[in-house]
């Protein structure tokens, strides 16, 4: 306890914590996580937690893993980092070779970044300036979907739509034209899901009819939009939405930082509708949630345009210091190998139907109006009243009260709002998993009361 207190005691003195109202924070007895095995975080008291958010949906095969471990060290042995700008390194160069060929078709080059805001931000400048490169500057706005995240930067903010994240900086931002991302349980134009007939994409249809001519690109979260609070998309609508951004000539921006490398049960999310976007955006679970590398994956259309003499003042200006890390690269390639070796991508398809089969059991708690899930990705909304889908007071927390039930129970989940997330790592062994499902159901049964 002495030790605890003394790493509080300088916590709180010297830390600023991420998406963390810190007025109280120390009051809560934050975990201070001092290890890491398999499925298990471990704190500085020896207290045992399992990882039920992937460590911020991050984290694939478990910690401490061997290969992942050994890859790593393999590759400190020869560089830890050395430049890409003018030059290269092996382990860029090979994972490049390995993401184009698992990617949806198309998406022929890879340029390499820190983080998922920042492949998002080089996705786009790359698509604004593409259209400059190929006459038409015109071309420039946005179009984004309501309730979209796409990280902090400020680009990628202005593509965000959720106004508690991102209405703050709003002087600072390109203004974007938003449209409806499909939430059906809470349909803007109540309408049924059964019978809809995908209503919101009528509205984008009418705002690529206004604004086609003078659009650069559509960025959409493909299947399962994440901090809106787990909102699934339906089945079919990617596929509507890469066909629209097709007939208007408008790129279609896919981020994948959160649903990519199998969280959704395919390799890309892309794939469930056999899309091949204009710009791949991918990140967390690309080095298997070790080391923080993300990428750009885009086409032979889009590079081309950017291809001139040095005097034409064509090159895409952008690049960071850890641009292509070899470390972090080493390390995702021997996520990637992991991924093969384990058939992980169908492992996650068995773990849905077990999670879905595992959830019914809330399915008619008072206080849980929807339960969403794809792949290895859940949120639980809480409600007030079922029938009316009315929402707790935001005062309540409700959600914060069952993650914290979860806490004690020995799982750490984080909520949105009071939507519940469970997103554990994939590689979640069964017994490991019968267990975690085991507390978020008591959290949620003892946790969301009126």
């Amino acid at each position: 306890m002495e030790r605890y207190l003394r790493f509080l005691e300088k916590s709180r003195r010297y830390v600023w914590n991420p998406f963390t109202q810190m007025k109280d924070f120390f009051d809560q007895e934050p975990v201070i996580v001092e290890r890491g095995e398999g499925v298990w975080l471990e704190d500085v008291r020896g207290r045992r937690y399992y990882d039920g958010v992937s460590s911020l949906w991050l984290n694939v095969h478990g910690h401490r893993v061997p290969e992942l471990d050994r890859a790593i060290a393999y590759q400190l042995g020869k560089i830890a980092h050395c430049t890409m700008l003018g030059q290269l390194n092996v382990p860029a160069v090979e994972l490049a070779e390995r993401l184009v060929e698992i990617s949806p078709p198309g998406l022929n080059k890879v340029f390499y970044s820190d983080s998922g805001a920042e492949a998002v931000e080089i996705a786009i400048k790359m698509a604004y300036q593409f259209w400059q490169h190929m006459g038409h500057p015109e071309k420039r706005k946005f179009i984004t979907m309501t309730g979209a995240y796409h990280g902090d930067t400020l680009g990628a903010v202005s593509v965000g739509a959720i106004d508690l994240y991102h209405r703050a900086y709003g002087a600072l931002l390109f203004e974007t034209v938003r449209v409806p991302y499909p939430y059906c349980y809470r349909c803007p134009l109540n309408q049924e899901p059964k019978t809809c007939g995908f209503a919101c994409l009528h509205l984008l249809s009418q705002a690529l009819e206004a604004h086609g001519g003078e659009t650069a690109a559509l960025i959409v979260e493909p299947e399962m939009q994440g901090a809106a609070g787990m909102i699934a998309m339906p089945d079919g609508f990617l596929r509507e939405v890469r066909d629209l951004c097709t007939r208007w000539d408008v790129l279609m921006i896919a981020d994948e930082v959160a649903v990519g490398f199998g969280r959704t049960g395919k390799m890309f999310a892309c794939e469930h509708t056999g899309v091949s976007p204009d710009f791949l955006t991918c990140g967390k679970g690309l080095t298997g949630g070790y080391l923080p590398v993300a990428a750009t994956l885009t086409t032979d259309r889009v590079y081309e345009a950017f291809l001139g003499e040095p005097w034409e003042e064509k090159t895409f200006y952008h690049g960071h210091s850890y641009t292509g890390n070899p470390l972090g690269c080493a390390a995702a390639l021997a996520n990637l190998d992991l991924f093969d070796e384990t058939q992980l991508v169908d492992r996650v398809q068995k773990n849905e139907a077990y999670l879905r089969k595992r959830l019914q059991k809330l399915i008619d708690h008072p206080h849980v109006g929807d339960i969403r899930i794809k792949g290895m990705m859940v949120g639980i909304e809480l409600v007030a009243d079922r029938a009316t889908k009315e929402p707790f007071p935001a005062r309540r927390l409700m959600g914060a009260a069952v993650c914290r039930k979860a806490r004690d129970e020995g799982m750490i989940i984080r909520p949105l709002g009071d939507v519940v997330v469970f997103m554990p790592p994939l590689a979640t062994p069964e017994g490991d998993l019968e267990a975690m499902t085991d507390i978020l159901i008591r959290a949620v049964e003892e946790g969301a009361v009126s």
